[in-house]
């Protein structure tokens, strides 16, 4: 780093609300004895980054003035007395849960240490990163296709393998085809698996079916998909569902899913309750697992995977960095992939 440039802009959040989204310029940090100067390429953002702006994700921890976003990528520019993992040069990606190194569960503490709320996130000229809350970066990936992998890819894969134990030819079914859901299809296609894929578009749908969907379903032209998932399985239901909608959603998912079979809840598009028939759940042994993302440890195998089969991330649209607004904008409309913003 030119030891000239002293000043970064930087985007931070001063209150609740799209309009306390403010574009600033700010000193360049210098790395504490344990953390790196990251010099930040592009940002993705997920669904989790509107609802703290909403005041909707644990309103309570957030402590304002904040920068925004937790998925960032970039290279090390300078580094702390203590750091190890990494040295100047290095291309890292960051990890959502510095602290959540091992380990199938997270803790209260896991979710304080959380990257753009309440600490400062990536959308940023320059950010400091706690040396273990980063990853190398896969080196066939461009700093715009890696920032998409902290939370969705690292999710997909954590509730497929870590909670879901998946076994090749297995069935997986995802619910539109947002970040989550296509880094879903991707791995578990690269895991073996079978893969449903429901949106209310046919054209998105098509698109998927291109990227390796066995079998695709319009819950716009076919509300009750949980029937149609369970014809498209001979009967015996879905190994393993990701459940991005929540609200009512959620009862027509435990409906669709096997004797045994998995619901793995990691979003609340439509709401956050439902009214659930319990007995459903219990006669079919189904297991609902909670999804906070995932560990360290499994992030550096999911970029093994990634690297084994090449898998690119899906990319909908990239933003320039003054216009953040308009890709949290985007979020709403819903997207195919991952919306970026880029950096430098």
């Amino acid at each position: 780093m030119s030891n000239d440039i002293k000043t970064m802009k930087a985007w931070q959040l001063q209150g609740f609300g799209i309009g306390n989204l403010k574009l600033i310029s700010a000193a360049i940090p210098t790395p504490g004895k344990n953390e790196i100067l990251v010099k930040v390429g592009a940002v993705s953002l997920n669904f989790r980054d509107k609802a703290i702006i909403d005041q909707m994700y644990f309103p309570e921890m957030m402590k304002f003035p904040f920068t925004p976003v937790s998925d960032l990528s970039g290279k090390v520019v300078a580094v702390g007395d203590a750091v190890t993992r990494f040295q100047t040069g290095d291309r890292v990606v960051s990890h959502l849960y510095g602290n959540w190194i091992h380990g199938k569960q997270h803790t209260l503490e896991t979710t304080s240490s959380g990257l753009g709320g309440p600490l400062d996130g990536g959308l940023a000229e320059y950010v400091l990163l706690d040396e273990q809350a980063a990853v190398a970066t896969p080196s066939f990936l461009t700093d715009e296709q890696a920032a998409t992998l902290p939370i969705a890819a690292l999710t997909a894969f954590f509730a497929l393998t870590v909670h879901g134990n998946i076994a090749k030819g297995q069935t997986v079914l995802v619910q539109g085809t947002g970040g989550v859901s296509m880094f879903t299809l991707q791995i578990a296609k690269a895991l073996g698996a079978k893969v449903i894929v429901t949106s209310s578009s046919d054209e998105k749908l098509e698109k998927a079916k291109a990227l390796g969907a066995d079998e695709i379903i319009n819950y716009k032209t076919t509300p009750e998909w949980h029937l149609e998932a369970l014809k498209l399985t001979g009967g015996l239901g879905v190994d393993h569902i990701l459940e991005v909608v929540g609200g009512e959603n959620f009862e027509k998912s435990v409906d669709a899913a096997a004797f045994g079979g998995q619901i793995h809840v990691i979003g609340f598009l439509n709401g956050t309750h439902s009214n659930t028939a319990m007995l459903t759940i219990i006669f079919r042994a189904i297991k609902i697992n909670g999804i906070l993302v995932g560990n360290r440890d499994s992030f550096e195998t999911l970029n093994l995977l990634l690297d084994q089969h090449k898998i690119e991330p899906i990319i909908d649209t990239v933003y320039s960095f003054e216009d953040a607004e308009k890709a949290y904008e985007h979020i709403e409309r819903g997207a195919f992939g991952k919306l970026v913003i880029k950096v430098s």
